[in-house]
């Protein structure tokens, strides 16, 4: 089969938690979350479950553990903690929960957002995989990451992933 083909017989509408890591933002000041579901719900997705979470590995672990085992819940999308802070720990804390790793987010989002914002794309560490036949996507908290993120990855290939995680 070639890629059309699989996303051809991919879901069209998949369910989402969104988790927003932040030591400062509230749901009053949450523009990444707040575009990131207004975003999934315009393309026709749900969002299941919606939290804003400290930059605490331990808090993260314990979420996306319970998210995975979620009947709900087929991608579990976090924005921000992926900097170079000693306080940003999403990247440390979900890489080694991977069951599978996919590199080509990553790799993807960089290039996308080198065209956007230069060499400051080095320091993006989003990382995406597989925990549990679920898909984890990890962003950057910037809303320009998650206009990118959604908008040129998610969208276009969100249903191809998930039907690849679940098979």
């Amino acid at each position: 089969m070639s890629h059309q083909e699989h996303r051809d017989v991919s879901p069209k509408a998949v369910s989402f938690a969104v988790l927003v890591i932040s030591d400062s933002r509230t749901e009053a000041t949450d523009e990444s979350g707040a575009y990131i579901k207004s975003a999934l719900t315009g393309g026709g997705h749900t969002v299941a479950d919606y939290a804003l979470l400290k930059n605490d590995a331990g808090a993260i672990e314990a979420t996306i553990r319970e998210l995975s085992r979620r009947d709900d819940v087929q991608v579990i999308f976090t924005s921000g903690g992926t900097g170079a802070s000693h306080r940003d720990v999403t990247v440390e804390t979900v890489t080694p929960m991977l069951d599978k790793k996919l590199d080509g987010f990553g790799e993807l989002f960089r290039s996308l957002s080198y065209d956007e914002i230069g060499t400051a794309a080095m320091m993006s560490r989003a990382v995406a995989g597989v925990i549990n036949s679920r898909i984890v996507l990890s962003i950057p908290g910037s809303l320009g990451a998650a206009k990118l993120a959604v908008e040129k990855i998610v969208l276009p290939e969100v249903g191809h992933m998930v039907r690849e995680a679940t098979r």
